[in-house]
C-alpha cells in the first residue's frame, strides 16, 4: 500500500470511520447528537460545536491548498463562526464536515508519495506530511476534548 493510502486511512479513522486510536471517531461522536448538546457551554470550555467548526476550519483549509489554492487559514480567525440554531442547521454543518473530510481524504490518498515530502506551500510550514500529520493530531486531541465536553453534559443534564 502506498503511504499515502495509509495516511489518508488514517485521517478517516479520526473523522470518518475508525475506533483503532481513540475508540471513536468526530462522526461517531457527533452524527446523531442533538444540536442543544452540541452548542451547550461547560464553564470555559469551548463548546462541541465550536471545537467541530475548528477542526472543519482547519481541513477546509488545506483542502484549498490541495486544490491549487492558497493558504488562507489564520489561526486567529479559528474560532470565529456563526452560530447553530436548529438541528438542521447543525446537521447541514455536519455534511460540510463529513464532506470536506472525506475531500481531504481523496487528496491524500490520490498524491504520489513523493509529494509527502516536498514542501507544503512556504518552508516555514515543513512539508506536506508534516502538515497532513498535524491534521491528524490536532484532530485527535479535539476528539478527546469533544468526548469529555459530552460526557460531562451528559452527566450534568441527569443530575
Amino acid at each position: 500500500m502506498k503511504n499515502t493510502s495509509e495516511i489518508a486511512n488514517r485521517f478517516r479513522e479520526t473523522i470518518i470511520n475508525g475506533t483503532w486510536i481513540a475508540n471513536t471517531n468526530y462522526k461517531d461522536q457527533l452524527e446523531n447528537l442533538d444540536w442543544k448538546i452540541a452548542i451547550t457551554p461547560i464553564k470555559n470550555l469551548n463548546s462541541i460545536l465550536l471545537l467541530a467548526q475548528h477542526i472543519h476550519y482547519y481541513i477546509d483549509g488545506i483542502n484549498n491548498v490541495f486544490k491549487g489554492g492558497s493558504l488562507d487559514i489564520k489561526d486567529k480567525f479559528s474560532f470565529d463562526f456563526p452560530s447553530v440554531n436548529s438541528q438542521e442547521e447543525w446537521q447541514a454543518f455536519l455534511s460540510k464536515f463529513w464532506t470536506a473530510a472525506e475531500e481531504f481524504a481523496s487528496f491524500v490518498e490520490q498524491m504520489p508519495d513523493e509529494k509527502l515530502n516536498q514542501v507544503f506551500v512556504d518552508e516555514k510550514y515543513g512539508t506536506y506530511k508534516r502538515n497532513i500529520e498535524a491534521m491528524i493530531e490536532h484532530s485527535y486531541y479535539h476528539l478527546g476534548q469533544i468526548v469529555l465536553i459530552k460526557k460531562m453534559i451528559t452527566e450534568y443534564t441527569k443530575c
